[in-house]
């Protein structure tokens, strides 16, 4: 039986799939700090210390401080984009939450927002 090479993302090709998901409006399936996550990203920008970072609402998978109901604002997330890894789209509905709660710190210069 032969080795199965996984194709490494690097964080252009993770920008990339981020951007796209924020465009077309899909959910994303991602590993960060160690756990599966499932979220919806809505804005792709920079913080005031011009890291990249991605304000996401969290619909499923695991997370370290717990999930909330659907449509709870206390699913929002913003993750730095380098923290991402096996990131895929997928395909299914599109989650939101009223009241952003992080909105300028996650992303003081946006590039591009699902808003928009």
């Amino acid at each position: 039986m032969g080795v199965i090479q996984a194709k490494i993302q690097t964080v252009e090709d993770i920008y990339r799939l981020v951007r796209t998901a924020v465009v077309v409006r899909r959910p994303i399936r991602a590993i960060y700090h160690g756990r599966d996550r499932w979220f919806c990203p809505h804005r792709l920008g920079r913080n005031h210390e011009g890291q990249i970072r991605v304000l996401c609402y969290q619909y499923g998978g695991e997370s370290g401080s717990g999930l909330q109901a659907a449509d709870s604002p206390a699913n929002w997330r913003c993750i730095a984009l380098e923290k991402l890894s096996r990131v895929e789209l997928l395909e299914g509905a599109w989650h939101t939450a009223p009241n952003h709660s992080r909105p300028q710190t996650c992303g003081a210069e946006v590039d591009v927002d699902a808003e928009d």
